[in-house]
């Protein structure tokens, strides 16, 4: 939660920011010519802005749940991992984005916008659009997981796994773990 109000304020400060500029934007230069490029250069730099935000907030939140590290430390470890690995998390992030946008494009077209008439076929779209957005979730999460151990392989950073699964263990609630004789695989005749 601590790592989540952080880069919530990271991201209003940002946007607050952005504002201004698009403020002053509209001042002095509005649509003419130079307004225009003037215009374009500010929205490409926005968004690079916005997607280097979410990419550290994203690492940072796998850095919360696996290392002890929370808040803004745990963003300042999520920059000094990405380094080298941007090109990778940016396009994950790109692609993560694509396919949720397609999946609301998705539910809003064939089910909000009413384009198909029989009510069942709406309903069958809105859950298999929920699935699929679940789906879109999951793969997330996993993907954030994997770039976060690429990220610490790349530097050379020690991935200690007996720690790491007694830190795990906090979250595991009742669950007992197996032994190395229940994953033991026995002699089959074939």
């Amino acid at each position: 939660m601590v790592t989540f109000m952080w880069s919530f304020a990271i991201v209003l400060a940002y946007n607050i920011f952005s504002g201004v500029l698009l403020y002053f934007w509209a001042r002095y230069f509005g649509l003419y010519k130079i307004g225009i490029a003037i215009f374009v250069g500010l929205l490409v730099l926005y968004l690079m802005g916005f997607v280097y935000i979410s990419l550290l907030w994203h690492l940072a939140s796998v850095v919360s749940v696996l290392e002890d590290v929370y808040g803004i430390k745990a963003m300042i470890k999520s920059k000094a991992l990405i380094k080298g690995k941007m090109c990778l998390a940016v396009a994950l992030f790109c692609t993560l984005t694509i396919l949720f946008i397609g999946v609301q494009l998705l539910f809003e077209t064939l089910v909000v916008l009413n384009i198909t008439r029989n009510t069942t076929i709406r309903i069958g779209i809105g859950i298999l659009s929920f699935l699929l957005l679940f789906k879109v979730f999951l793969f997330g999460l996993v993907a954030q997981t994997v770039v976060y151990f690429v990220c610490k392989s790349y530097h050379h950073e020690n991935i200690n796994k007996s720690l790491l699964a007694d830190h795990l263990e906090v979250y595991l609630g009742e669950y007992v773990p197996l032994k190395a004789k229940d994953v033991e695989l026995g002699e089959f005749d074939v």
